[in-house]
């Protein structure tokens, strides 16, 4: 019965016959015939930087990745319903949240000027194209409306039992559910005017609950589906294929010809609309420009915390940045037969770097057998008068916390570095420096870092960070809008 493309998201059925993707996912849903929809951002509470007013309240950079991808939801569902698509909504729990405006006020001047961020108001029902205005509420007593139920009769009759509503919704909407006292709207339809799709609002249902999985007394397979699961994932698939079968059947729509859109059958306030609409697009498409330009500049600045966790170029990338920002001139070189991770620069000497990271190890000396070698192929380049300083960038134990972490190269590393005067550098410990030169134009600290490799025999150790004046603390807890 189910021969349809299914896809659940938030959630997922014990069954081959669907495929799931997360709340954070870019997929799109016109490839679907049916869509599963749970509003889950349950993540990005984990991920807030504050509270405010009592609710969590998320950073910058949190609240226009929450934004963007229920921006992303919003479009693919409605899209997905103007294309003959049926997308069923799990009414889960009211989640409400801060997030970041991209205005902020400021008050007082100079060295007593405070920046207050705005922040705003946000929940997960902004994923859905629909003004529901849900009020949080619990119960299981529901009764069918007295009319728009006859699609979803049959699921009811199956998924009563288990179904519970988290949310009034006060929204003009067509309701097929209500409460048993009070006719309250928990859940609700909207039948598309130019297509056959639809938007079917349903109270939530507990897609995980323990009997779901095999417990701990079956170690082989433990947390594995089990056949009530799947029960339950196929019952779920051959009530939902009804639904969309129904409502189909109820609403068939006529696809319209390509005569019929002969121009001699336009309306004359089509074109003034189709005019209008041509110029929205244009504004959209310089907007969409501009995101994508702060888009990519975010993701330019965030490769710097590569040096938290990475290894391999993408490492590599994140040194060469850090070493810009702390005021050298950097580059790498590959001439075919010598390859250099870091050739760098500056008025204090000419320095040449390779990059390690390891999973759970430490830094031992295999690299610094190849950053001797690199070091004498470059010396015999005709243009090399005297041999660059080696250093070892290092992210040793990477997968763990920074404060976890046990000492990032090996005694016999350090004792192979001192005899050959390389310098050994911790990247987070770089990480710490870049990020407040980043922020803050130091020169003299900038200088005093460079200093410090070139300086270095065995493991570098950085001047501490300069430490914020009590203005630059309050400035900075202001702009946390807290």
């Amino acid at each position: 019965m189910a021969n349809k493309k299914i896809l659940t998201i938030g959630f997922s059925l014990a069954s081959d016959q669907t495929e799931t993707c997360e709340f954070d996912s870019d997929m799109s849903l016109l490839d679907w015939d049916i869509v599963l929809f749970k509003p889950d951002i349950n993540d990005y509470l984990y991920r807030r930087e504050s509270t405010f007013e009592g609710k969590p309240c998320l950073s910058d950079d949190q609240s226009f990745k929450l934004k963007a991808q229920s921006e992303h939801w919003r479009r693919e569902i409605k899209a997905a319903i103007e294309h003959g698509k049926l997308v069923l909504v799990y009414l889960s729990e009211l989640t409400q949240l801060s997030v970041a405006t991209g205005k902020k006020e400021y008050s007082g001047t100079g060295r007593n000027q405070k920046v207050t961020r705005i922040v705003t108001g946000y929940d997960n029902y902004q994923s859905i194209p629909l003004v529901l205005k849900p009020v949080t509420s619990k119960g299981r007593e529901i009764k069918l409306a007295d009319k728009n139920f006859e699609c979803i009769s049959s699921y009811w009759n199956e998924f009563s039992s288990v179904s519970s509503y988290k949310v009034f919704i006060e929204g003009e909407v067509v309701p097929c559910l209500l409460t048993r006292h009070g006719n309250k709207v928990v859940g609700a339809i909207y039948r598309s005017k130019n297509s056959n799709g639809a938007l079917l609002c349903l109270p939530d249902i507990d897609f995980y609950p323990e009997s779901f999985f095999v417990g701990e007394e079956d170690e082989e397979n433990e947390g594995d589906w089990t056949p009530e699961a799947m029960q339950f994932a196929s019952r779920m698939i051959n009530a939902i294929v009804s639904i969309e079968k129904a409502l189909r059947s109820a609403a068939e729509l006529t696809p319209e010809p390509d005569w019929a859109r002969d121009s001699k059958y336009k309306l004359s306030k089509e074109a003034v609309v189709s005019e209008k609409l041509l110029e929205i697009e244009g504004k959209l498409e310089a907007i969409q420009a501009e995101k994508e330009a702060a888009i990519d500049e975010i993701k330019d600045l965030a490769r710097l915390r590569n040096l938290l966790f990475e290894k391999g170029k993408p490492l590599e990338l994140a040194i060469l940045d850090a070493l810009k920002i702390i005021g050298f001139e950097v580059s790498q070189f590959d001439n075919g037969e010598s390859e250099f991770d870091a050739v760098f620069k500056s008025d204090e000497g000419r320095l040449i770097g390779e990059a390690e990271g390891k999973d759970n190890k430490a830094i031992n000396i295999d690299k610094l057998r190849q950053l001797a070698m690199n070091i004498h192929e470059d010396l015999e380049r005709e243009d090399v008068s005297e041999p660059a300083k080696p250093v070892l960038f290092g992210n040793p134990y990477r997968l763990q916390p920074v404060g976890d972490r046990l000492e990032p190269f090996t005694v016999k590393c350090v004792s192979a570095a001192i005899t050959s005067s390389t310098a050994l550098v911790f990247t987070p410990d770089l990480f710490l420096v870049a990020k407040y030169l980043s922020g803050k134009a130091d020169s003299a600290y900038a200088a005093r870092c460079r200093k410090a490799i070139l300086a270095s025999v065995g493991k570098v150790d950085f001047p501490d960070v300069p430490k914020e004046t009590a203005t630059e603390t309050e400035q900075a807890n202001a702009e946390k809008g807290v």
